[in-house]
């Protein structure tokens, strides 16, 4: 305690002192129910939440277990406030319950009758319970599951769910036996997920998350809907699926724009799900086109709002959520939690790196300085327009290619967020492009001519940052990004992160315009590579061709 790299705050912030000797030991155990707010380069600020600690208590950390991570690494000692506030908040959770009683009914129970007065009298929640058969219980109403754990989680009582699932069709699933077993911690990722019949598992792109959906369909066995988040990616669940499991290719659909087969396992795009035709959903019929027995979210961060709705009307189905990071830009963290399910394994990336599991990385940020007519043009310009001018200016193409030069004999990653720029690194590069209106032939097409080395260098909009398996990836370039979003960091930098045979540390750079928006946004990105445990290195562009 007397010289640890933590100082705990009564208004429940934690400062990290990055450089001392023990941060890294320190940041690891602080994640699990911890958030990072801020990063910059000496102290980093963490706060404790009551999401944080509820999603902690429900992967199976306790209050002792939180509080002695504190008082472990701590500098001073941990403010009474704060050790009395963990403890009553993760309390909190499981004093309410759902379950079914005797006759299936469902019900919400209590220990604590104050508890059960204080969220019968809610306002949201009253219309959803439907008599009171004892003094510790209430009927909820049989559609209102979902809608009932929303409520709770906003007033702060945050209930577990063992109301139980249907088991769906039964459907034989196993795992292929080729020489290949999953991973301890996917195998461990399995475990906790069937054990607890839904939520979460965070793993990092590259850590296999498509082999623990496949390991929980065999464990369920039953019809499994599989919603991602575009076609490509269904593709490669399809492939993936095959090699790994005993399905066949009768026993797999696609349900997409091109293609809309209702099969065992179905693979299904959110786009579909969320289109509407005449002011409705057209294809909500798929969510009860089979007895489904588990529903897998892949990129769960990134699950269109209306899905949420569609969710909360599927709690007796098993769910499966994988993601690489929970961090949601809208903010909805709170109906991943409470429709989806809490987050049930984490495992921090630079311990699945140290494991010799995803691929090291390094990460720069690269300052370009803007010619004089540029920063003319930034100054005047409206506000709404100043991040576009400084995240697309000429000047970066440039430092592109200084840096694809640097990295000759790679496989390299260009990665851009407006059209006209990716036109324009196209050109300057000679290289192919991928953007969203590239027809899905086609980019399978490069992105298996990228993965054999035939094409060195790939110009990508976003669309190439959802669950694209470019193994042998060892440079990524972002020239322009979404505004900060560290949900597009977790993706991006995910690309690089598959084992490549060699062994090679990947290099991960972000080009920032000096002191524009550009800059500013750039802080939030960092957050989350602090939050996994990288650090980066500030270079000038005038150093990059040298």
């Amino acid at each position: 305690m007397a010289d640890g790299p933590l100082i705990v705050q009564s208004d429940r912030t934690v400062l990290l002192e990055v450089a001392h000797p023990q941060a890294e030991s320190a940041r690891h155990e602080l994640a699990i129910f911890a958030e990072l707010e801020r990063a910059p380069e000496h102290i980093h600020t963490y706060r404790i939440t009551r999401l944080g600690l509820w999603n902690a208590r429900a992967a199976g950390h306790t209050a002792d277990d939180m509080l002695a991570t504190l008082e472990q690494w701590t500098r001073f000692p941990v403010p009474p406030s704060v050790s009395i506030d963990i403890r009553e908040t993760v309390g909190r959770y499981g004093r309410l319950v759902i379950e079914r009683d005797a006759e299936g009914t469902l019900i919400l129970r209590a220990m604590d009758a104050a508890v059960l007065a204080e969220v019968a009298k809610n306002k949201r929640i009253q219309p959803l319970l439907i008599g009171r058969p004892a003094p510790d219980t209430f009927v909820v109403d049989a559609w209102a599951r979902g809608h009932i754990k929303q409520e709770l989680l906003k007033i702060g009582w945050p209930a577990e769910d063992h109301a139980g699932y249907t088991p769906g069709t039964p459907h034989e699933i196993d795992l292929a036996e080729d020489g290949w077993t999953l991973r301890p911690y996917q195998r461990q990722a399995v475990d906790i997920f069937t054990e607890g019949g839904s939520g979460v598992v965070v793993l990092p792109c590259g850590a296999g998350k498509t082999l623990v959906g496949a390991a929980a369909m065999a464990e369920t066995k039953t019809t499994t809907l599989i919603l991602v988040t575009n076609t490509v990616s269904a593709r490669q669940w399809r492939d993936e699926l095959l090699k790994r499991t005993s399905l066949t290719p009768e026993e797999i659909g696609e349900y997409s724009g091109q293609a809309k087969e209702v099969k065992p396992v179905t693979i299904a795009t959110y786009q579909i799900l969320t289109a509407k035709r005449k002011g409705e959903y057209a294809h909500l019929a798929l969510l009860d086109a089979l007895d489904w027995g588990l529903i897998v979210y892949d990129e769960v961060h990134l699950l269109p709002a209306p899905v949420f709705k569609l969710t909360a009307d599927l709690q007796a189905r098993r769910r499966l959520g994988l993601t690489a990071t929970l961090v949601r830009e809208d903010g909805r963290e709170g109906d991943v939690f409470s429709l989806i399910g809490p987050k049930r394994f984490d495992a921090p990336w630079k311990e699945i790196e140290a494991q010799g599991f995803i691929s090291p990385a390094v990460c720069y940020e690269v300052r370009v300085d803007l010619p004089a007519s540029d920063r003319l043009e930034y100054a005047a310009a409206a506000d709404d327009e100043r991040y576009r001018l400084a995240a697309t200016a000429h000047a970066k193409i440039g430092v592109v290619r200084d840096l694809v030069a640097r990295h000759a004999g790679e496989q390299i990653l260009v990665i851009g967020q407006y059209l006209d720029q990716i036109d324009v690194l196209a050109d300057a590069l000679d290289a192919p492009k991928i953007t969203g209106s590239t027809p899905v032939d086609e980019r399978e097409e490069l992105y298996g001519a990228f993965r054999e080395g035939r094409v060195p260098v790939l110009v990508v909009s976003k669309v190439a940052n959802f669950s694209i398996d470019l193994p042998d990836a060892s440079v990524a370039i972002q020239v322009s990004g979404s505004f900060g979003s560290r949900q597009e960091e977790a993706q991006r930098l995910g690309r690089l992160l598959r084992p490549k045979s060699n062994g090679h540390t990947a290099s991960f750079y972000t080009l920032i315009a000096r002191d524009t928006v550009d800059q500013d946004f750039a802080q939030n990105r960092q957050r989350f590579l602090a939050e996994q445990g990288y650090s980066y290195t500030i270079l000038d562009a005038d150093g990059i061709a040298a």
